[in-house]
């Protein structure tokens, strides 16, 4: 499998546990090359300063990945203080740098404690954010910075792992949208001396973790069968949503776009089942019917 030319039809969720110095993109190629993928994407950006879980989506699992993309995240981070980079994270130039005060644990916490719950954010310059057209990364090589407005996101938890003199090491539950790199940099101005990020691991993304994820050196020692057995099925990350189950002459009418009546007390997205095999998304409308929302062909 490894060796073959071909491209084959693959449909599941690889857990990747990414590695540090390479782009989101690079890891996504890598793996598609290793299972010799059609289709392939990934659900959510890591710097290449950060290392960590990147679900990969296959085929029709593709389907899925926006809706991973709105999954809360959990981040392992060491913020540096008393100095602050062009990127907000140590791969920058540096800008600017302080002297750092002498903090007790409770003017740590406290410190904290101010960016927990609904804050605004401002993204920073170097993301994949557009300004008329253009990525704001992309301005920011040309040293050009632009106004940016502030988005409202949610910090679950800011939990202080360990403090040294000039370092913090942080867990974050947040939202989707949040930057840690401007996290750490608010974080940094509040304590009155700067700070950027020295190194970020993701450990959760929505019901996965990072226990569950493989790195490219452990699936390069796989055989075809081994890597197919760590795909996850696409309808896992929908497992919140109820679930009907439909007869074969269900299943080919939803096939055909149709709408049936279904006797089912839930309303909203539903997963679709028939023997076993997942069929897509459906919508249970105040009327009784079910019809077809996003349908998924798992058998090609």
């Amino acid at each position: 499998m490894k060796n073959s030319h071909s491209r084959r039809n693959i449909h599941g969720i690889l857990l990747l546990d990414k590695r540090l110095g390479v782009s989101s993109n690079w890891a996504l190629q890598e793996v598609k090359r290793l299972f010799n993928a059609n289709k392939a994407g990934h659900t959510g950006s890591l710097d290449p300063l950060a290392t960590g879980l990147l679900p990969i989506c296959f085929g029709e699992a593709t389907k899925v990945s926006g809706l991973m993309l709105d999954d809360n995240k959990r981040y392992q981070v060491i913020v540096q203080l008393g100095i602050k980079t062009d990127t907000g994270d140590l791969e920058g130039a540096v800008i600017d740098t302080k002297p750092v005060p002498e903090l007790s644990l409770d003017e740590i916490k406290t410190t904290l404690e101010r960016f927990t719950g609904a804050i605004d954010q401002i993204p920073p310059m170097y993301s994949a954010l557009k300004h008329n057209g253009k990525k704001l990364y992309e301005l920011a090589r040309d040293g050009k910075t632009v106004e940016r407005k502030a988005r409202r996101i949610s910090i679950f938890e800011l939990k202080l792992l360990n403090a040294s003199k000039d370092s913090l090491e942080l867990e974050v539950y947040c939202s989707k949208g949040t930057y840690i790199r401007s996290l750490a940099e608010d974080i940094g101005e509040a304590i009155g001396c700067g700070a950027t990020v020295k190194a970020l691991r993701r450990i959760q993304s929505g019901n996965f973790s990072i226990g569950q994820a493989k790195s490219l050196e452990a699936l390069q020692k796989m055989d075809g069968q081994q890597l197919m057995a760590t795909l996850i099925g696409v309808d896992i990350p929908l497992k919140s949503l109820p679930s009907v189950q439909l007869t074969n002459q269900q299943a080919i009418s939803i096939k055909y776009g149709q709408a049936l009546e279904f006797t089912e007390e839930s309303q909203g997205s539903v997963r679709m089942y028939n023997a076993g095999e997942f069929l897509g998304l459906g919508e249970m409308r105040l009327d009784g019917k079910l019809a077809p929302k996003k349908l998924f062909n798992l058998n090609d």
